[in-house]
């Protein structure tokens, strides 16, 4: 049974969605945030692919949602209706997927606009893998994110983020959010983003995208129950915000930290990959 937890409340029952498949021995998944290519391994529509045969396999940090509509999210970030680009709240937001971010314009005024998830990484012989998280301590070493870190900067917005066990079996899907008087408080992922030219598919036609991907850090004393290794990080003020924004290197990097454990709640657990809350 999927449970849908809230601060104050007991869970409620909901319907058990198919138990995921594993194979029968256990299989090696890329690490959070390892933005190093994966010589058996690719991505294909939340599975992972190897040698040809698709498994379903829990996946980590890739997996959260947005419930607001896109005046909240504007008034939110302070950007002007005239610079929000249209969008609708989603449930669950996976790689791959288009989703809104914030970003600052040559202007300096702030607007929304819509981007793929995952930086894509060229394979050779295979479909590029859109690369989703960058680790905090890898942003300033690595060519993969340096130049999109110091020059482009930008916001995720969301209101849950999603978390598998994979210590059990069949895996469970738990849902953490901030706490607050709303059920599920917005905030931001520190982001970076650029476009990309290339194919997405192996063999396929050249694509012109923008794509991001957002900061992780080691995980706090809550989302490591879960996830041992990371754990996105947490922007959830406007002073924040614009540091993210405008700030230079080192002030911005000083945000990569744990978001404090007291101020987060797991708010749904179970078979369910999306979040159930009403927007």
């Amino acid at each position: 049974m999927t449970k849908i937890l809230s601060e104050n409340s007991s869970a409620v029952s909901a319907t058990r969605e198919p138990a995921l498949r594993f194979p029968r021995k256990p299989l090696r998944q890329p690490a959070c945030g390892d933005n190093r290519p994966h010589d058996a391994w690719i991505t294909s529509g939340g599975r992972w692919l190897k040698q040809g045969v698709a498994v379903n396999y829990p996946r980590m940090c890739n997996l959260y949602s947005l419930n607001k509509k896109r005046d909240m999210v504007a008034r939110f970030f302070r950007v002007s209706h005239n610079r929000a680009t249209s969008f609708e709240p989603a449930a669950a937001i996976f790689p791959r997927h288009v989703a809104p971010v914030v970003r600052q314009t040559g202007g300096g005024e702030r607007e929304i606009v819509t981007m793929s998830w995952g930086f894509m990484l060229l394979q050779n012989g295979r479909a590029p893998r859109p690369v989703t998280n960058v680790r905090d301590d890898k942003i300033l070493t690595s060519s993969f994110w340096k130049t999109s870190y110091l020059e482009r900067r930008c916001l995720v917005p969301a209101s849950s983020f999603c978390e598998p066990n994979g210590d059990v079996k069949p895996a469970t899907w738990h849902w953490f959010s901030l706490k607050g008087s709303d059920s599920r408080p917005l905030f931001a992922f520190p982001g970076i983003w650029r476009s990309y030219n290339g194919p997405v598919k192996k063999d396929g036609p050249n694509v012109n995208i923008d794509t991001y991907a957002f900061l992780t850090t080691t995980p706090n004393a809550l989302v490591s129950t879960i996830n041992h290794e990371r754990m996105p990080v947490i922007l959830t003020c406007e002073d924040e915000f614009a540091t993210w924004l405008r700030g230079s290197a080192d002030e911005a990097l000083a945000l990569a930290r744990q978001y404090p454990p007291q101020r987060m709640q797991i708010v749904q657990e179970g078979f369910y990959k999306e979040d159930r809350v009403a927007a």
